[in-house]
């Protein structure tokens, strides 16, 4: 499954995210904020792998992992939407493609929360947050044609299905 970057691409980006405080510091937020920015600069070579797709959903295609960190591409087909989520680990991402909408949220209780506020993410976007929050959001292609991301989340993809700790049901505030 991590043939999707060539062996010397992807050992280089996870010799970049290996820091000595782990995936829950600064340094390695501004790592990852550095690989992704060096990522999305070069939309044509992520647009040229042979990316998984899923009509009217989401499709992950992991493109380098270890025991710390995964990298994953994200294929938004038109209409396709997370849960309303948080994580319980570091997660950052940048927009190559299209443009994804991410809603952001605020729990009022442990399972429910209210929208308050709804940004477009474009091509170049980078962000990247801790797994202590507030983290709670929801990513959207509202757009009529396919938007990619790539994501880099501070866990084993062997060791977890996937980032989220919790899901959310929208409430109006």
């Amino acid at each position: 499954m991590q043939g999707f970057l060539n062996e010397e691409r992807r050992g280089a980006v996870l010799r970049s995210l290996r820091t000595d405080e782990g995936t829950l510091s600064r340094d390695y937020l501004a790592a990852a904020r550095s690989v992704l920015h060096e990522l999305v600069a070069i939309p044509d070579l992520v647009q040229r792998l042979p990316l998984e797709r899923k009509p009217g959903g989401y499709a992950r295609n992991l493109l380098a992992g270890n025991d710390a960190v995964s990298v994953w591409a994200m294929v938004w087909s038109p209409g396709a939407a997370t849960s309303i989520h948080d994580h319980h680990c570091s997660c950052c991402f940048g927009v190559v493609s299209g443009t994804v909408t991410e809603t952001w949220y605020r729990a009022i209780d442990e399972k429910r929360a209210v929208a308050n506020a709804q940004h477009d993410r474009v091509p170049g976007y980078v962000a990247c947050m801790l797994p202590s929050g507030p983290n709670i959001h929801r990513m959207c292609n509202f757009g009529s044609q396919d938007a990619i991301s790539i994501h880099i989340y501070g866990f084993d993809h062997e060791a977890h299905a996937s980032s989220i700790e919790t899901e959310y049901t929208a409430v109006e505030g």
